[in-house]
């Protein structure tokens, strides 16, 4: 039996959906969350000798269960099976839904905190708890856990080698990137989760860690309220989930913990804060930041296969700051059949005819950096009626003339890295050839909710850091909240604006500096 079986086997690790009764726990820190901020945290704890129990709402698969397959994999992966987005519908939100979070589903990107965003948020949103330097021996520790190392040029995909050279053509900046992986079989299918265990996620990683360290894990548990008295979380309540993952079983959870660490991620983790009463006075679920996105293809002549090799391996972050202009940072992403299908424009026949297009085509991304503007303020996370989240991002004039800008310069680099024609993913798209009908063509362009597909799969904020009470949910020393004494708020949605760079790495240093500061303060 190989490790990763024997952990899903163990005794300290339980399947909700099979629970002949009510579950009825007790640890000394709960944490609620599996991805890149509950994981560590638990790590942390449980190797200081805390009792840990671990709650996870989707369910755990194994490298077995990865086929490769969109329509077998994506149902078990991902937040409402890849259909998560926005209340107006106009941004798709790809976010993981299973033991390990969305460390198991995304590309493997890898970028500490910049150093200017980290001292932005000191001087602009007073997080005074810790400095940049104070995060870096964490990002080494997990840097040398994860494998994490830089890519070399000799090594990249055609479609992000596309990326690099046309960037490079146009005397722009671009680099390759760090991924976490070992032994990268370069499938391609990390979208999907990985079949060989490659990649350093939290599933293959960190969780085992603390459970080997005497972590508990419950899985297909969603964890509802928690129940508030005289400043502190006495109790959890939450219901346990059939195998699928969406019915409830009719069984129950409760858990009482001295300490609870609410590690859902931007989204989840502001629901569960609004379902338990706990709005911070309006200041939860406010300040949500997504990186919005948009995309071009590239049409070339020579064969592309973005569907094999490393995913995401080459970025230009020579656009991230523009001033008074809201900044954006262009990455390579994989086709698949299923998102790509979603992605290229058209109808009918002329659909057909550029799917008929992947094997000799490139899909590049404009991530645009917000929250760094006074009118940018992001999205607010509020309730469905059923209690799940719903985000509210309104897509305000700045980013849109910023998704204008960004579309013409991807087109600009594809064209410069050989394509011969470059594609908006316009209902009705811009299609360019030259580089002087690029300005024409995209300005020409419908930019509004629904004339063009903006998605994101980097979701920030929403229970932000500071050291003011009134506009922050919990303090930045420990991520401790701010008026109830024993919970923690430790994932992405603590960030007070977005980061500029793929949030992963931050979010793992960022917690096992709180994690670390939680197990060294008196019990």
């Amino acid at each position: 039996m190989t490790r990763l079986a024997s952990i899903r086997s163990s005794p300290r690790v339980v399947d909700g959906s099979a629970a002949a009764s009510d579950l009825e726990l007790g640890a000394d820190v709960c944490v609620i969350g599996t991805g890149a901020g509950g994981a560590v945290t638990a790590a942390v704890l449980a190797e200081a000798g805390l009792d840990v129990l671990l709650l996870e709402e989707g369910g755990y698969a194994t490298s077995d269960d990865f086929t490769m397959r969109e329509r077998d994999v994506v149902p078990k992966l991902y937040q409402e099976a890849e259909a998560r987005a926005t209340a107006d519908a106009g941004i798709a939100i790809l976010q993981g839904r299973a033991v390990g979070g969305t460390t198991v589903v995304n590309w493997t990107t890898c970028f500490r905190t910049p150093e200017d965003v980290v001292d932005h948020w000191a001087k602009r949103h007073e997080v005074g708890g810790f400095a940049y330097g104070d995060l870096v021996p964490h990002y080494e520790a997990i840097e040398r856990r994860l494998a994490i190392a830089k890519v070399e040029v000799e090594s990249l995909n055609a479609n992000n080698r596309a990326l690099y050279d046309g960037c490079k053509a146009l005397g722009w900046e671009a680099d390759t990137l760090r991924r976490n992986v070992y032994a990268c079989m370069q499938t391609g299918m990390c979208h999907l989760g990985c079949p060989v265990n490659a990649k350093r996620s939290m599933l293959v990683t960190i969780i085992p860690d603390a459970i080997d360290r005497g972590a508990r894990l419950v899985f297909r548990a969603r964890a509802d309220r928690l129940e508030v008295e005289r400043g502190a979380v006495q109790r959890l309540r939450g219901t346990l989930l059939d195998a699928g993952g969406r019915a409830p079983t009719g069984r129950t959870l409760s858990v009482r913990a001295r300490r609870f660490v609410v590690s859902g991620g931007a989204l989840n983790s502001p629901a569960l804060l609004l379902r338990s009463g706990l709005d911070s006075g309006g200041v939860v679920g406010t300040r949500t930041f997504v990186h919005p996105a948009l995309g071009s293809l590239a049409l070339y002549d020579r064969p592309i296969l973005p569907f094999e090799g490393a995913p995401q391996s080459a970025a230009s972050h020579h656009f991230a700051h523009r001033g008074d202009d809201v900044g954006f940072f262009m990455e390579a992403v994989p086709w698949y059949p299923g998102l790509g299908a979603t992605a290229v424009p058209g109808y009918g026949a002329p659909h057909l005819a550029l799917m008929r297009e992947a094997p000799r085509s490139a899909l590049h991304v404009a991530l645009l950096i917000d929250g760094f503007h006074d009118d940018v303020p992001g999205g607010r996370v509020t309730l469905r009626p059923s209690g799940a989240p719903l985000l509210d991002y309104p897509i305000v004039p700045r980013l849109w003339s910023a998704f204008r800008f960004a579309q013409k310069r991807m087109a600009e680099m594809q064209l410069a890295s050989g394509a011969r024609r470059a594609l908006s993913l316009h209902d009705r798209p811009a299609e360019v050839a030259g580089r002087e009908d690029i300005d024409a063509a995209v300005d020409a362009l419908r930019w509004e909710i629904g004339a063009v597909p903006v998605f994101t799969a980097h979701l920030m904020g929403g229970c932000r850091m500071g050291d003011d009470p009134a506009s922050s949910v919990v303090r930045s020393a420990d991520l401790r909240h701010h008026t109830v004494e024993n919970l923690h708020v430790i994932d992405g949605s603590v960030f007070p604006t977005s980061l500029g760079v793929n949030p992963q790495e931050s979010i793992y240093g960022l917690a096992r500096l709180a994690a670390t500061r939680i197990a060294g303060a008196p019990r």
